[in-house]
């Protein structure tokens, strides 16, 4: 098996070295890089070729917000996650809205946070469905006219059954659920959430959540 490749990011060096000596113990986990500051990430990325970034939120000199956007608008970019103190967080929206393919707390149980790197190495979100709806409510304070009009706009290029797909999405429902309940196989769901990502222009599933949200169509769908 081939392990997973991270680079880890924060100022603080005993966050460091605890990540380093609790992610390193891992048998499908290789630590190939650590960095203290937002600005040494672009370059660590291009030397070591990590596949997951495990990135702190505030740095002194560039932030994780900021090295989130640079990463994810480059060609065959690692995923991210975002460590943090806080779990309704306006910088953790921004930067889950720049790509970021979900985040954990610093507080999270070390073998969680294992989980939640070895989930986005496999493509998949490390949100739950209550932790995204609350993040999404508190921090964005409800979704501003202008927001929801560009989001309208943008889903409009979606046909019925991508917007009930996506719908289901930012309910945080899995593959499997989707497909039970909208009577398709998981293949089909999995080619829809792929056109509707090509489509929207959008990095992962977590921002398909946060444009549904921001269009108001779970709120229409009755959640």
């Amino acid at each position: 098996m081939t392990a997973i490749r991270l680079l880890l990011v924060d100022d603080d060096p005993l966050v460091r070295a605890g990540l380093s000596f609790m992610m390193g113990g891992a048998d499908d986990i290789e630590i190939v890089g650590e960095a203290a500051d937002g600005s040494e990430v672009e370059a660590l990325v291009d030397r070591t070729r990590p596949d997951v970034v495990l990135m702190d939120i505030r740095m002194p000199t560039v932030d994780g917000l900021t090295a989130t956007e640079r990463l994810r608008g480059r060609q065959e970019a690692p995923q991210v996650v975002v460590l943090t103190t806080f779990h309704a967080d306006e910088q953790v929206l921004r930067a889950l809205r720049a790509g970021a393919a979900g985040f954990v707390l610093k507080d999270t149980p070390p073998a969680e946070i294992l989980a939640a790197v070895r989930r986005v190495a496999a493509g998949d979100p490390v949100l739950s469905p209550t932790v995204t709806r609350q993040l999404m409510e508190h921090a964005a304070g409800g979704a501003p006219d202008t927001r929801r009009a560009t989001a309208r706009d943008r889903v409009a290029s979606l046909n019925d059954r991508e917007r009930e797909v996506a719908v289901s999405v930012g309910q945080g429902r899995s593959n499997a659920e989707i497909a039970a309940e909208l009577f398709m196989s998981v293949a089909t769901v999995k080619t829809h959430v792929s056109r509707i990502l090509a489509k929207l222009g959008l990095n992962n599933r977590v921002q398909i959540a946060l444009l549904t949200y921001d269009a108001g169509l779970l709120e229409e769908d009755g959640h």
